[in-house]
């Protein structure tokens, strides 16, 4: 089993280590500072918690501009360029947020890292669908996921002890844990950005923009539809923390506990998970990750103890374990190859959104409907999602190669060319798949 495993791995190519390695660095660096940023304002500057709020918020925003302008960057100048510039602002970014002083310059600051910040993703993921072979794509997604969960559950814990003896330490710390994954991609990364073939110029207008996008309606269904799961899932991450307290006076560190089962999962469990439904295709994947997703929301309606709410989140998380590397894997599947950054930066802005219309609907439905009833409802949402995914997992993709989410070779997903019946980029004569 570990011999094989070895061989596994060892079929990614350094490049791909190299940003994993980094992603790990990176990622401890961010969750040292950002998951005490409200008590830090909230100290430094002596603002009330609405207005932190509105400063947090902003940062959100300015991420998801970033995800539009910096699309069309990263399929033009490619992918390294993006990941220098993000990781090179959010180092300066973190050093000046530990010295500012007024509530204007923080605010500013905060701005410029969601705006920089978020130029790295759509980067990365299209970086590695440029690297990964589209039948290991989903595993090579599952296991950045792996890796960045780790330093988030890393990160917190050196965090919160360094906080207590300086913040000024803390972003200073992840200044330098920017800085190093800069100079690691500087030096040792090359650019993959693919040349665009002149049937793919031909068979893609308006490569410079949104409009091909915009006219790809399977695409924009399927980010929509990620969108209305996302907002129900947010809710674990935004509305439960309050509502298992102010209910059921569970403290913030018994949460903590359960937040920190969720990220031990993503790490422990996450590649194995993908590894067992390498065979499944991502049509059927899609939508059983959101069953598990409405079933741990509707479990949270029913429960009153710590240990029925760990569950709750035990259930959600094994739904976030099949479906969040599988779609970004779609994404990279359906984009063509010179868009990918722009298909990546829309797919990121449809978590954005839910993250930040999640609370808003999750306060409205307490307010006027009670508390409960955010999880019934939820659950419901999660479920019409898993049916949404399962209609689009039967039709085709409005490009080029015509993709049937449905089980090909070794299970995963089937491409023909819908003209001639071949197969683009397979190994048999008539059909490849995707894990």
């Amino acid at each position: 089993m570990i011999s094989g495993l070895r061989d596994r791995l060892s079929a990614y190519s350094s490049q791909f280590w190299i940003l994993f390695i980094g992603q790990l660095v990176s990622s401890i660096g961010m969750s040292l500072v950002w998951p005490f940023m409200t008590i830090y304002v909230r100290e430094r500057l002596d603002v009330a918690l609405t207005v932190v709020g509105l400063v947090l918020a902003a940062n959100s925003v300015a991420g998801l501009l970033s995800q539009l302008v910096g699309g069309p960057l990263v399929d033009r100048f490619g992918r390294k360029i993006a990941m220098v510039i993000s990781l090179g602002s959010r180092a300066i970014i973190m050093l000046a947020l530990g010295m500012a002083d007024s509530l204007f310059s923080f605010t500013v600051l905060v701005v410029l890292s969601g705006f920089f910040g978020s130029l790295f993703n759509p980067a990365l993921n299209s970086m590695v669908a440029d690297m990964v072979e589209s039948e290991r794509r989903t595993e090579a997604y599952s296991l950045m996921r792996m890796i960045a969960n780790l330093g988030i559950a890393i990160g917190p814990a050196i965090g919160g002890f360094i906080a207590t003896q300086s913040y000024l330490i803390s972003f200073i710390a992840a200044a330098a844990a920017s800085a190093i994954y800069f100079f690691i991609i500087l030096l040792f990364v090359r650019e993959t950005k693919p040349e665009a073939s002149v049937e793919s110029r031909d068979s893609v207008e308006d490569t410079g923009g949104y409009g091909y996008l915009l006219r790809d309606s399977h695409f924009l269904v399927f980010s929509l539809t990620y969108a209305l799961m996302g907002i129900a899932y947010a809710q674990m991450m935004t509305i439960f923390p309050v509502y298992i307290k102010d209910g059921y006076q569970i403290l913030e560190s018994q949460f903590g506990l359960i937040m920190a089962v969720n990220a031990g999962m993503v790490v422990a469990f996450q590649y194995p998970v993908t590894r067992a439904l390498r065979r499944l295709a991502l049509g059927p994947t899609l939508p059983l990750g959101a069953l598990f997703v409405s079933l741990g929301l509707g479990t949270v309606a029913f429960s009153s103890t710590f240990v029925m709410f760990l569950v709750s989140m035990i259930i959600l998380t094994i739904g976030e374990l099949i479906f969040a590397p599988a779609s970004v894997a779609l994404v990279a599947e359906l984009a063509p190859e010179e868009m990918r950054g722009r298909y990546m930066g829309v797919f990121g802005m449809s978590m954005g959104i839910s993250f930040g219309m999640a609370p808003a609907l999750g306060g409205f439905i307490n307010d006027n409907l009670g508390p409960v009833f955010i999880w019934h409802i939820m659950a419901v949402v999660a479920l019409l999602s898993a049916a949404f995914f399962y209609a689009l997992g039967r039709r085709t993709t409005p490009h080029k190669a015509e993709v049937e989410w449905l089980p090909g070779e070794e299970g995963r997903i089937a491409l023909t060319n819908p003209e001639s019946g071949a197969c683009q980029g397979c190994h048999a004569p008539a059909e490849s798949s995707l894990e």
